[in-house]
């Protein structure tokens, strides 16, 4: 090949990466790369050991992850019932129940296994006080798109799976 022509390419090839930084040029993004951002809850199914359903309330919800290594996760039931007073502070028995039983919020640090697909979650705070320290806690990503995300909860403290799904939020 002659010198000038190589030189040429060289030339070329430099000149294409520039142009277009973003083509197949560069890397694709990491995991935690993607999974950055806010997450709006969109579904969820629950399965016990032995492979039955378990009902799930109507949920709203969002996880938030930084690229600082901070998350947070809360799901609350939709269709909880208003407090009959109209005072935050003064539920009834009843109404307190269904509002602490339908709430999961938990926030904490997280690290990505990249070669696994797994969020390992440090639980610092928590709505169900059992979860507090809890470290090391897996959620395994089974898809992940620009527009969402897919993670299954192994095995939750009452020993039951959940598969979650999430949209970007906009």
């Amino acid at each position: 090949m002659n010198r000038r022509y190589a030189l040429g390419l060289s030339a070329t090839a430099m000149i294409l990466v520039v142009a277009f930084p973003n083509r197949s040029f560069s890397q694709a993004k990491s995991l935690k790369e993607r999974l950055i951002g806010t997450w709006i809850y969109e579904s969820s199914k629950a399965t016990r050991e032995d492979g039955s359903a378990v009902e799930r309330p109507k949920l709203q919800g969002a996880a938030t992850y930084t690229a600082e290594g901070r998350f947070h996760f809360i799901t609350v039931r939709s269709d909880a019932p208003k407090y009959a007073s109209g005072d935050s502070a003064r539920p009834s028995p009843e109404e307190a129940m269904v509002i602490a039983s339908g709430v999961v919020a938990y926030t904490g640090t997280y690290t990505v296994d990249e070669s696994t697909k797994t969020i390992h979650v440090s639980i610092e705070t928590s709505s169900f006080p059992n979860l507090v320290g809890a470290a090391n806690q897996r959620r395994i990503v089974t898809s992940i798109t620009d527009d969402e995300l897919k993670f299954t909860n192994p095995r939750t403290p009452a020993g039951i799976t959940l598969e979650l799904v999430f949209k970007r939020a906009k």
